[in-house]
């Protein structure tokens, strides 16, 4: 029943249909059905009939719901300022006996209360938030551009200071578990201490460190020995971020390029929420008939506006007409769920397009800088825009097809999820076993698709061939050059990712220092937090994104400067009649037992 306010007082029906000169039973009247008249029936006929509540607590609104109004004073339990509570029956009960019933509601409420904090630690420290991804976006441009100057030296700085970022973050933890030695309920395990809407208090612990010590340690460990393996592929590597530091250099527009694809997968996200809503909502409230006795007319739909003139109530006077549930009976509402994964497939084969329409435009950009045999003066005015423009001419069937395809497998894996789910209650250990083969199955597949989607667009910014063909001579091409592939791609990959995480790091540690208040500077600017942690993640995965925007325009120009590289060199073999179209910096490294490119 919606109801304007929430009951204040204890009351019951009987009572207040005893005495209605008190005015009790017009109050009562607020928290019956609409149109209820006392003078119809009689008190048990109206109970019987679910026209009004049987009882009365006080209550407090919470989820546009209405709880008894729970609260302690002194250590006893009161509800409305009360002890115990008539029953209705002439006896007095303890309060409480409402506890049982109110234990899911404090979840409710904790959660709210949760919400409602975090939202106010965003309404006091937006501003400094957007400071702080205004720093990771200059920082992250800073560093590009170094990159095309200063290639060798910013790589080994960046290794170095990712190394001390991670040593400083063991050295912290360390001192903080050291300072919590001896500290009363610092030994807690975190398994002990359970779920805790307030997170600070889990930084009380010295588990809690411990742990945070243990992951950057390995973390550190997986670094250096990686450096130690990889130190000489790491200069090749270099030689090739300062190739791709030409090419951006030249092609500055590209930097911003993933606005565009971003802006383009909003609008892919909000067509498929919309629609997803749309589809949700398209239900109805289904009634059917309810009664204690035998019913020819039991389990059927019913219309409760007109129920009460209906034949049935006739045929079983204790029949009634209650809600049953939300949703429909027709052929439309049983296929629902297949026309929101018609829709979940429309939304990955969308936002797959879109990705892959960005990679072709910056794969064509990239390739007609490589290809250009005097750099820069062969290359197009506005090389972007020229791959841009041909991408949505020449190549929207191409892919449309690979997204199609790569859809088609993340549809499949959502499906397998769902059914996971759906098994869980399942006792087969082979059902488990056999879903959980094809759920690995189909992520490597996913993962396969990718790797050969990103580099057949590259052929197809090339070439201009379908996507079959381009797919097919990318994999060829590189199983050719596959130890290039994992010296080269991997490495620069793995390069770029420090590079990540150095800016990641860098703006993280700056904006804990700050929110913290362990900026002497601007220590009275900081605000005042609820859950300092609130700010500090949404800076540090905003500067992910940020920073992974415009590393990923670089991850695509080296993995289009390598595949051009070995085209070039199963093309051409460096003669005058048939030169090598990669300048003559990057030959002097990745050359090994060429000749020279001729110097024209």
């Amino acid at each position: 029943i919606c109801v304007s306010q929430c009951p204040d007082r204890y009351l019951t029906f009987l009572a207040a249909s005893a005495s209605p000169a008190s005015g009790e039973l017009e109050y009562y009247r607020e928290f019956c059905i609409p149109g209820f008249q006392a003078t119809r029936k009689g008190p048990l006929e109206v109970l019987k009939d679910r026209e009004c509540p049987s009882m009365l607590i006080p209550s407090t609104p919470l989820a546009r719901r209405c709880f008894p109004a729970i609260q302690t004073k002194k250590g006893v339990i009161m509800v409305g300022n009360q002890t115990t509570f008539d029953d209705g029956h002439g006896h007095r009960r303890n309060v409480t006996e409402l506890l049982e019933g109110a234990k899911k509601a404090n979840v409710v409420l904790e959660a709210r209360q949760l919400a409602m904090k975090i939202f106010e630690d965003y309404t006091v420290s937006w501003y400094w938030i957007i400071i702080g991804l205004i720093i990771a976006m200059v920082a992250s441009l800073i560093f590009i551009v170094l990159l095309r100057f200063l290639a060798g030296i910013m790589i080994w700085v960046m290794i170095v200071m990712v190394i001390l970022v991670l040593g400083y973050g063991i050295f912290h933890c360390y001192m903080e578990y050291a300072r919590l030695k001896g500290e009363s309920g610092s030994d807690l395990s975190l398994k002990d201490m359970g779920f805790h809407t307030d997170f600070r208090v889990y930084l009380h612990l010295r588990q809690t460190w411990l742990a945070f010590m243990i992951i950057l340690c390995v973390v550190e460990a997986v670094v250096i020995l990686l450096l130690i393996f990889l130190r000489k592929r790491i200069l090749i590597a270099i030689a090739l971020i300062k190739e791709a530091g030409r090419a951006v250099g030249h092609i500055m527009t590209s930097l911003f390029f993933p606005l565009v694809t971003f802006f383009l997968l909003c609008l892919c996200i909000a067509y498929w929420a919309s629609t997803a809503v749309f589809l949700s909502t398209s239900n109805e409230a289904i009634y059917k008939v309810f009664n204690e006795t035998a019913c020819q007319f039991s389990g059927q739909n019913c219309n409760p506006e007109t129920f009460n003139t209906s034949n049935v109530t006739k045929l079983c006077p204790d029949a009634q007409c209650l809600f049953a549930f939300y949703g429909g009976e027709t052929a439309y509402h049983k296929y629902l769920i297949i026309f929101q994964f018609f829709n979940l497939f429309m939304f990955f084969w969308l936002a797959n397009f879109v990705i892959a329409l960005g990679q072709v435009t910056l794969a064509g950009a990239f390739a007609s800088y490589y290809w250009a045999f005097r750099k820069p003066d062969d290359m197009p005015a506005f090389p972007l825009f020229s791959s841009f423009s041909r991408a949505l001419r020449y190549h929207t069937g191409s892919l449309a097809f690979g997204s199609l395809i790569l859809a088609i497998v993340q549809v499949i894996r959502v499906i397998l999820e769902y059914l996971d789910h759906r098994l869980k209650a399942a006792e087969s250990k082979f059902a488990k076993f056999l879903l959980g083969c094809l759920k690995c199955c189909f992520w490597c597949l996913e993962k396969f698709i990718k790797f050969l989607n990103r580099n057949a667009y590259i052929m197809i910014a090339i070439y201009g061939t379908n996507f079959c063909t381009s797919a097919r001579n990318a994999f060829f091409l590189l199983m050719r050059n596959i130890i290039r592939v994992a010296v080269l791609d991997k490495v620069t990959d793995f390069l770029l990712f420090l590079g990540k995480l150095l800016i990641v790091g860098s703006v993280g540690i700056l904006a804990f220092f700050f929110f913290t208040h362990r900026i002497k500077l601007v220590q009275d600017s900081a605000p005042s937090l609820n859950y300092y942690w609130v700010p500090i993640l949404t800076v540090i995965v905003g500067s992910y994104l940020i920073a992974n925007g415009f590393f990923s325009v670089y991850g695509m120009c080296v993995d289009t400067l390598f595949l051009c590289f070995c085209e070039d060199l199963e093309r051409n073999d460096g003669s005058l009649e048939r030169p090598y179209f990669m300048s003559p910096a990057l030959s002097e490294i990745l050359l090994k037992g060429h000749p020279e490119p001729p110097k024209i």
